[in-house]
């Protein structure tokens, strides 16, 4: 019986309440699942599982058990993040989260050159608009635009992010353009339905405004929202990295300039400090490398 693999079976089985989650979690069939955790219960000889047609418990046995395998596995995995090291090669998989705008318009491009870099290593870039926990999803590095980041992991901030406001042509040669914040709340505008309310920010020479905006259309992603607005749909508030291009190109118009809409910033999260692979603090300097300084790229004024 290979040991460690079947204390990972197990803690997974724990942690997830079911032999059937934790086979699909590790790609492993349901009847391997129970036999690796009937093994390790035969070795310990303890019943470390109470099981049911409906859960899966963990006896007394099984919860001392339980942290032990853990630290078990957590110097497993620093044994071999230390070995990976010493060669000063980087490999192995690195899996990556962040917003399917950012992805889109930033992080694609930024991954595959950090990839032609280190042709020895794997990157498996998750897209989505919803806040992963990483240690459940064993994600390596999360990229989140928030003032907030969760204190639970260690952060870095990597840059500004910047937002406009903007709107088409024809909306504005339709319903005219807002000289104000507050002139906001009377005109269509483009909000975000996994927020209860919409309200727009704004601070100019230390004075602070806020707008609570409506509209007929919402949507849970931004990329949505500006093909909205492209189409003439209302006002948006969209991240600078994806509404800059449009604007230079005269498909949408920023609206009030003199305003600053609430600045967020763009930060790399992930578990632990302690032993580091190789691999994430290669990406962790190549993103400060790309995205740091007084402004990131996509706000960087265009070279002559």
């Amino acid at each position: 019986m290979d040991r460690l693999t079947a204390m990972q079976v197990f803690a997974e089985v724990a942690q997830l309440g079911s032999f059937t989650a934790a086979g699909d979690k590790l790609d492993m069939s349901r009847p391997m699942v129970t036999r690796y955790v009937e093994e390790l219960e035969q070795w310990l000889g303890v019943r470390l599982l109470q099981r049911s047609t409906r859960k899966v418990t963990l006896t007394d046995a099984g919860l001392a058990c339980l942290a032990r395998c853990q630290q078990m596995l957590e110097l497993a995995a620093e044994v071999r993040a230390d070995a990976s090291q010493r060669d000063g090669q980087v490999r192995g998989l690195l899996r990556v989260a962040a917003s399917t705008s950012l992805g889109l318009a930033v992080l694609g491009g930024l991954m595959a050159e950090f990839g032609e870099r280190h042709p020895q290593l794997r990157l498996d870039l998750q897209l989505g608009d919803r806040a992963v926990n990483l240690i459940e999803e064993r994600i390596d590095l999360a990229i989140r635009i928030t003032n907030e980041p969760d204190p639970g992991l260690v952060g870095r901030r990597l840059c500004d992010c910047r937002s406009l406001v903007v709107a088409s042509p024809a909306y504005l040669a339709r319903h005219g353009a807002p000289t104000h914040p507050r002139e906001l709340e009377r005109h269509h505008c483009l909000s975000y339905s996994n927020f209860g309310r919409s309200e727009w920010r704004f601070q100019r020479d230390g004075e602070e405004q806020s707008a609570r905006v409506s509209g007929a259309l919402s949507a849970n992603e931004a990329s949505a929202l500006l093909c909205a607005a492209v189409a003439g749909g209302g006002i948006a508030l969209q991240p600078s990295y994806l509404a800059a291009p449009y604007v230079r190109r005269g498909e949408l118009v920023a609206l009030l300039p003199d305003w600053q809409p609430q600045l967020m910033g763009i930060h790399a999260l992930y578990p632990s400090r302690r032993l580091l692979p190789l691999s994430l603090r290669s990406l962790l300097d190549f993103l400060v490398e790309k995205l740091g300084g007084p402004q990131p790229p996509w706000d960087r004024p265009a070279a002559v």
